[in-house]
């Protein structure tokens, strides 16, 4: 899977410490201010080249200009990526807490806080058992708007189930001392279970409304991929959910007899991405190609984004998926895809000040890219990416913008960063 390289494809670690990056389309790490020679504002893509420029692995034509491989843009604010923290195990999803120390959960099932210098607590206990096979285990998080009040937590993991495993989503609150979840409840299961290890998506936000949108995998394997496009199945989906896991009001298949009340979308493949405009509101996502085809889709209430429909990617054999087509009427195109992958994984909008260029760019943890994608929307278009911490020969699983502005992101070797204005 294009999500668990080989060590082939790391770089050397730079090893703790502050780390000023060179954020040009190399990525390449060391201890040198930021170049401001490089001419491109925030949106001028004329000047630079595509920052990939490896073959991609189709010859396939994207649907409109500027769909893939877009011009590179180069960050003229001088900042750092600092390691606060190593020795996290399998960190997965990563989240504030309204004091401005971050919540982190671990892939193999417990969660741990982060202070301000990176300092880690002690495993939380509490959750109930994951099942961390493959890809699966404890997954995304978020704490609840009123948590300064009620200390509750919300989280996705993968279960086991009888006939297999599944997307699951839970609540509990964390208790006084900060050593364990009480109280622990699984309000929604997406269901069917299947024997498999793979795509359990696994990210959740809270929107205006209070709701839970859930991403949910379609379980990778040919003999389940049909069901991301099937309304009456929990996989392949975003589902918004109330916080007892129940269908939200307002859904956009809500009376439908033959749809599940609590979907929200459809036709995703393994959605590991998912973000709110700060300026529209409007929901982003990132999803897994196979090799080659990741995507960042608009997300709108009721609409199908083609898994396994339409694609931009192969199979990993090399062969082509379904009738191989990319484009069909009625199925959404991605607003931008990469060939090859990016691997995209967690993402964060850019809320703050400090880097004025950054502002409502959208940054995607990259995995097998080893790299945090930045990227610059305007008008629901890209019109600029860049690649940030190329150095670090980091998987990027998940980031986060912090209380005090800055950029937090975990990666799968156990690293927490730390990214704002030098």
């Amino acid at each position: 899977m294009n999500i668990y390289p080989t060590p082939l494809f790391l770089r050397a670690l730079c090893v703790g410490g502050a780390v000023v990056i060179a954020s040009c389309g190399q990525g390449t790490s060391g201890n040198t201010n930021q170049d401001s020679t490089a001419q491109p504002g925030s949106s001028d893509t004329t000047k630079m080249p595509p920052v990939e420029t490896t073959a991609a692995n189709t010859d396939y034509k994207p649907a409109f200009e500027g769909q893939t491989r877009i011009g590179g843009v180069k960050t003229q604010s001088p900042y750092e990526g600092k390691v606060l923290a190593e020795g996290l195990s399998k960190p997965w999803g990563i989240t504030s807490l309204p004091d401005g120390r971050l919540l982190i959960t671990e892939k193999t099932g417990t969660m741990r806080i982060a202070s301000a210098d990176g300092k880690l607590s002690d495993a939380i206990t509490g959750i109930p058992a994951v099942n961390s096979n493959g890809q699966g285990g404890l997954l995304g998080l978020r704490v609840d708007p009123d948590f300064a009040s009620n200390r509750m937590v919300y989280w996705v993991f993968s279960e086991q189930r009888p006939g297999g495993t599944l997307t699951a989503v839970a609540k509990g609150k964390l208790s006084a001392d900060e050593k364990k979840i009480e109280g622990a409840t699984v309000i929604y299961r997406a269901t069917p279970e299947y024997d498999g290890t793979l795509h359990y998506g696994g990210r959740i936000l809270i929107d205006k409304d209070g709701n839970l949108l859930v991403s949910t995998g379609e379980r990778s394997d040919l003999a389940t991929r049909p069901q991301a496009q099937d309304l009456k199945s929990g996989l392949g989906k975003i589902v918004r959910i109330t916080k007892d896991g129940q269908p939200a009001a307002g859904n956009p298949f809500a009376g439908n007899s033959n749809a599940r009340p609590e979907l929200y979308s459809y036709g995703h493949r393994n959605v590991q991405g998912l973000a709110f405009h700060p300026v529209t509101g409007d929901l982003w996502e990132t999803e897994f190609g196979p090799r080659g085809g990741d995507e960042l889709n608009r997300v709108e209430a009721g609409k199908n984004y083609g898994w396994p429909t339409i694609t931009y990617g192969l199979e990993y054999s090399g062969k082509k998926i379904g009738d191989s087509i990319q484009q069909k009427q009625g199925l959404e195109q991605p607003i931008y895809y990469w060939d090859p992958v990016l691997s995209p994984s967690g993402m964060t909008f850019y809320k703050g000040s400090d880097i004025p260029e950054w502002q409502n760019n959208l940054f995607i943890g990259g995995l097998s890219s080893t790299h945090i994608a930045r990227i610059v929307i305007e008008n629901n278009k890209v019109v600029g990416e860049e690649r940030i911490l190329a150095g670090e020969g980091q998987r990027f699983r998940d980031i986060t913008q912090g209380n005090d502005g800055a950029l937090y992101a975990v990666t799968d070797q156990g690293r927490l960063y730390r990214i704002a204005k030098k």
